[in-house]
Parts: structure tokens; C-alpha cells; sequence
């Protein structure tokens, strides 16, 4: 099954798309943000999560997204619990 598109910065312009998709078939939420300034992801990188190593693991990424996309988040969540059991 292809990504769910469910929703897309409402703020918008022609080249900033911070964007929301459901993959059903894996059970994830797919995320298009906006990369980190340096200081940013420096500060995640060096953050002490209980149960994790400090730093950002090879092949994961943090990303930005606007507090007015957590309506559109919440739906992408919604759509993957009724997919995925």
C-alpha cells in the first residue's frame, strides 16, 4: 500500500513543506520537516535519554516540525491505530 498523504503545512509557500504521510503497511508515521541548525541537533546529540546512548544513531535523523502541524500529527496517528492492530 502506498503512503497515506494526510497533511501538509498550512503555512506553506513554494519551498518549505514540512508534510505528514501514513505507511500503513509498516505501522509508521513518515515525517518531512525541516533539518536542525547545528546548535539544535548538537543539543540532541548530547541529551541523556534513560536506556539510549548519547547521540544521534547512524541513519536516524531530527527534523523540525511547526507546533501548528499537530492537528495533521494527531491525524496520521489516528489513521495508523485504525490500520494496525
Amino acid at each position: 500500500m502506498p503512503l497515506l498523504f494526510v497533511g501538509i503545512d498550512p503555512n506553506t509557500g513554494d519551498k518549505q513543506s514540512p508534510t505528514v504521510w501514513a505507511d500503513v503497511e509498516r505501522g509508521e508515521l513518515v515525517l518531512q520537516g525541516w533539518k536542525p541548525g547545528p546548535e539544535l541537533e548538537a543539543e540532541c546529540a548530547a541529551t541523556e535519554v534513560p536506556g539510549h546512548a548519547v547521540g544521534i544513531p547512524e541513519g536516524e535523523a531530527v527534523i523540525r516540525i511547526p507546533a501548528r502541524m499537530l492537528r495533521i500529527v494527531r491525524e496520521a496517528c489516528d489513521v495508523l491505530e485504525s490500520h494496525v492492530r
